[in-house]
């Protein structure tokens, strides 16, 4: 396995844990048998929700965030998880997705 699927891998593993960590069960996606729309990780509970997991020092935002949009299923969410070293875990979206999301999670 080469050096960009280990870190691909220990990246993926390393958010399910920081999922279960939360309370959500997680687990890797099984591109193999999937298909290559298959999220990196599946979190149960959340099936609106298709994650792209990048573990790379320098993230092309854009192009992480288009190839979401395309393998997410039609009423999913689609949303880059990122690490760089030395960093924490951010989640990136759409706007719009964030204000849907917004707005049906507003406590009034």
């Amino acid at each position: 396995m080469t050096h960009s699927k280990n870190k691909g891998k220990r990246g993926e593993l390393e958010l399910c844990s920081v999922f279960k960590s939360e309370g959500f069960e997680a687990r890797r996606g099984q591109q193999y048998q999937g298909g290559e729309d298959s999220p990196d990780i599946v979190v149960e509970g959340l099936p609106w929700l298709h994650v792209e997991c990048k573990r790379t020092e320098k993230l092309a935002l854009y192009d992480a965030i288009d190839q979401a949009r395309r393998d997410a299923a039609e009423m999913q969410i689609p949303i880059v998880a990122h690490r760089r070293s030395r960093h924490r875990w951010v989640a990136i979206l759409d706007l719009r997705d964030f204000l849907r999301l917004a707005r049906e999670t507003t406590i009034e």
